[in-house]
């Protein structure tokens, strides 16, 4: 079988990559039975010649591969019919803007899989970027906090090589007194404590963090049963009560509000869950949070400061908690939120080492054991020009219907 890994054709420009040459020759030697093949590209973080270095052929056609992997969408124009394509299509959400990918995707009878489904049998993704965001999303919102009240300028993320890098230019600051709250449990509030852990900021509990002062900058690291508590007043300690029967709980955020200053937000946000905040709460004298750094970035959605996604050119705006609307993050007042929703570009040589060795652990080795584990089945959206049974639901998103 034929592996083409693909040059990325979206704009922006992304410069990450599902194999770096290194990942991409182990996979090689691992898998004898398969070969690869590179399709030159100007722009991806790792040069032609590094793959060519390693024994790779890079072509400008890569027509007789079996397998096209890639990163972002594939342009509708780009697509090669009857070939099996992995990349993060953006369409199990039913996003009106990619509608037309996946209709032509069906008519030209792709076997399309997302990054996205690819999980185990519980459900849970088993590859992503998401530790990437958490450590980009935690340096852009300490540049944030600087530039916001003239403490100090990092320079931005996508200058710098590597999370080294970025480590050793947040170990250069001097973080004041502060208060910091991560929300979430996965990849992406574990990428943000990395970074938090490597600054040596000290991490205290819920109590501690309620209840006390320190003399040092803090943070703290609180969950969905943290920050929801069940309407009937149960105590519960079952997280998948929760996730189960999302209506039966409110948001007590706002006793972490209270004493915050500085919130990242690296929860993922379900169907039917309450809002962590909403727009009246940040009116409230009680509401002290000056900078959010929202990794999740769910638009007009639980992070109500969360207006639209920013951008890695203008990373930063502001929220005016009175008029609920955007204004100069510099403004008296004003909020600053951070809210790039593709952070790990911004990180693409590490991004692209850490997705492939997961990529190769995963789903490589699917092709060659029969899919014993079912991990092609499941990520599987598409085949024979029709939507596979799992994701029968995105019918009347084809038709135009939804």
């Amino acid at each position: 079988m034929k592996f083409a890994i693909i040059k990325e054709r979206k704009n922006p420009p992304d410069r990450r990559v599902v194999f770096s040459p290194e990942r991409l020759k182990m996979a090689s030697n691992q898998f004898p039975e398969a070969s690869f093949v590179v399709e030159s590209s100007d722009i991806r973080v790792f040069s032609d010649g590094e793959y060519i270095s390693l024994g790779f052929k890079v072509t400008n056609d890569v027509l007789d591969a079996d397998v096209f992997i890639g990163v972002k969408e594939v342009p509708v124009e780009a697509l090669v019919p009857n070939k099996k394509y992995f990349f993060f299509s953006h369409t199990i959400k039913k996003q009106p803007y990619n509608r037309k990918l996946l209709q032509a995707v069906l008519d030209k009878n792709i076997e399309l899989y997302d990054h996205e489904t690819i999980v185990d049998d519980k459900g849970f993704r088993l590859i992503g970027f998401g530790r990437y965001a958490g450590i980009v999303g935690t340096y852009n919102g300490f540049r944030a906090w600087g530039l916001k009240n003239n403490s100090w300028e990092l320079p931005k993320a996508g200058n710098l090589k590597n999370q080294v890098a970025l480590i050793n230019h947040l170990k250069k600051i001097s973080v004041p007194n502060i208060k910091i709250l991560l929300t979430g449990s996965g990849k992406v509030s574990n990428g943000a404590q990395e970074m938090l852990d490597a600054m040596k900021i000290r991490q205290v509990s819920v109590h501690q963090y309620l209840d006390e002062s320190f003399r040092e900058p803090v943070y703290c690291k609180i969950d969905v049963l943290d920050y929801n508590k069940r309407i009937d007043g149960t105590e519960i300690d079952d997280v998948f009560d929760f996730f189960n029967h999302p209506e039966k709980y409110e948001s007590n955020f706002m006793r972490f509000a209270k004493v915050t200053d500085f919130y990242i937000a690296g929860h993922f946000y379900g169907d039917g869950a309450p809002y962590l905040y909403t727009r009246e709460d940040v009116k409230s004298t009680d509401f002290k949070i000056k900078v959010v750094a929202d990794i999740s970035c769910d638009i007009d959605g639980p992070v109500a400061t969360t207006l639209r996604a920013s951008t890695i050119a203008e990373p930063i705006y502001g929220y005016n908690p009175e008029t609920e609307s955007e204004v100069d993050y510099k403004t008296e007042g004003a909020i600053a939120v951070m809210a790039v929703d593709n952070l790990p570009c911004e990180l693409p040589q590490d991004a692209s080492e850490g997705f492939g060795e997961m990529f190769l652990k995963y789903v490589i080795p699917a092709f060659f054991n029969n899919d014993k584990d079912g991990i092609l089945e499941r990520a599987k959206i598409t085949e024979n020009g029709k939507l596979t049974g799992r994701f029968a639901y995105l019918q009347d998103y084809v038709d135009g219907v939804n």
